[in-house]
């Protein structure tokens, strides 16, 4: 229970002639008995919340940046009307900035018996599960004098997914794909490690390609045709140790990894491979594997909602021996994590091997821009010592890759947006060498 502004002024405004013509207590009791009345009055009118049955119902998940719609259902069951003040309470984190107050609170009019319908729109600014708090219920009478105020549990969650910007570049690289497949018609023939079909030699194909022995058994000139390599697998392995929690831009760097991940598992998977992921800094903290060309994607995208970076040390003879259990078969085993010296030279430099010479090992790493805009500046004292060290880091980053080619290791480094289109340059020049 509590009294509104209006009780207040009422009560302010009479005051006024008690002071000027009757002050004392025959006065005050002249002028707020009747007030004192009227409060519960309509105090006794307001319609009850504690007994009112709120029910939910709408979107689940939704993708960052996008609005989810959540219904809340309240159904009177008393015998008075209900005018009421509703305040759908949800994280800070499940609206944009300045949005909450206007969107989170509602007025409603509901006659006995029935119910209404009120519409809350989240527009989640980080990736997760985003969980609804109390909602509160304050009741007002006729006059608007007094109120009752309950608040109620009415659980519900939506899930804030990936964005998935990259995938704008999937046309493309399936486009190239389809090249090198040989199912689009280009200038040369798409190159692949496994036989395909016989077919009449024409003029301009390669001699080396030309069948002699199904040569002898026609009348014409026979010549192999090659596709790309099919159901190989395919593994992503995500660090999400201390160095994927740095910000790059508004973002960590696990979140561009994610958006490079999902662009090379959807690619991957149309290509006909076996995609399997895997998530991890001391322990396993997402895992999707014998997923479906159609159900990969939505199964990855879900799984990653609520992974975040862990601030500790990723544990790489762990992680390797992870990665070796999930990729029992020759695979592709594509590591996104960081180039950071100290990291790689101490963590996973040593038990590197041990992926090298089972499987095909690509690694990509997400670089800061900054660094490189920093490299560049000279306006003042300050920025030729940052760009000295900018100069430094980014020398370290390249002698570090450099280690790694040498190891066998195909080294893909690039700033959040160009990583995904990268990465998946890189998986289709994998492919079309027959390297996986």
């Amino acid at each position: 229970m509590g009294l509104t502004g209006r009780a207040a002024l009422l009560a302010a405004v009479g005051s006024l002639p008690v002071g000027l013509w009757e002050p004392g207590l025959t006065g005050l009791l002249a002028v707020n008995t009747p007030l004192a009345v009227a409060c519960a009055a309509d105090y006794a009118l307001a319609a009850p919340v504690r007994h009112l049955r709120l029910t939910r119902a709408g979107d689940t998940s939704t993708r960052l940046g996008e609005t989810a719609e959540v219904t809340l259902t309240l159904d009177n069951p008393s015998g008075r009307l209900l005018r009421a003040g509703v305040r759908d309470a949800w994280p800070p984190s499940a609206w944009r900035p300045g949005t909450e107050v206007g969107a989170s609170r509602h007025r409603v009019h509901i006659p006995p018996g029935e119910r209404r319908r009120l519409s809350t729109r989240l527009r989640p600014t980080r990736r997760g599960d985003h969980r609804a708090d109390r909602v509160t219920v304050r009741s007002y009478g006729p006059l608007g004098l007094l109120f009752r105020q309950g608040a109620h549990r009415v659980p519900w969650t939506v899930r804030a997914l990936p964005p998935f910007t990259s995938r704008a570049h999937l046309p493309s690289r399936l486009a190239r794909l389809r090249e090198l497949d040989g199912r689009t018609s280009v200038l040369t023939r798409g190159e692949g490690t496994e036989f395909d079909s016989l077919r009449e030699y024409v003029p301009g194909d390669d001699t080396r390609s030309i069948d002699w022995r199904a040569t002898a058994r026609h009348s014409t000139v026979a010549v192999r045709t090659w596709r790309p390599e099919r159901d190989r697998h395919v593994l992503v392995v995500l660090d999400t140790g201390r160095t994927s929690a740095g910000r790059v831009g508004d973002a960590p760097r696990l979140d561009a990894a994610m958006d490079a991940s999902l662009l090379l598992a959807a690619l991957a998977s149309r290509a006909g491979d076996r995609v399997r992921l895997l998530a991890y800094d001391r322990r396993v903290r997402a895992r999707v594997h014998g997923r479906s060309t159609e159900d990969l994607l939505p199964a990855m995208v879900d799984a990653l909602a609520t992974v975040e970076p862990e601030l500790v040390e990723t544990d790489a003879r762990g992680l390797v021996g992870a990665a070796l259990s999930a990729a029992p078969e020759r695979s592709l085993i594509v590591l996104v994590t960081s180039l950071e010296a100290a990291p790689v030279e101490e963590g996973l430099l040593p038990v590197l091997g041990r992926l090298t010479r089972r499987h095909t090992v690509l690694l990509a790493s997400v670089s800061d821009p900054r660094v490189a805009a920093m490299e560049r500046s000279r306006g003042d004292t300050a920025s030729v010592y940052g760009a000295a060290a900018a100069s430094r880091a980014q020398v370290e980053r390249r002698q570090t890759a450099e280690r790694l080619r040498r190891r066998g290791v195909t080294v893909v480094d690039a700033t959040p947006d160009e990583l995904p289109p990268a990465l998946a340059d890189a998986y289709l020049e994998l492919k079309a060498a027959g390297r996986l």
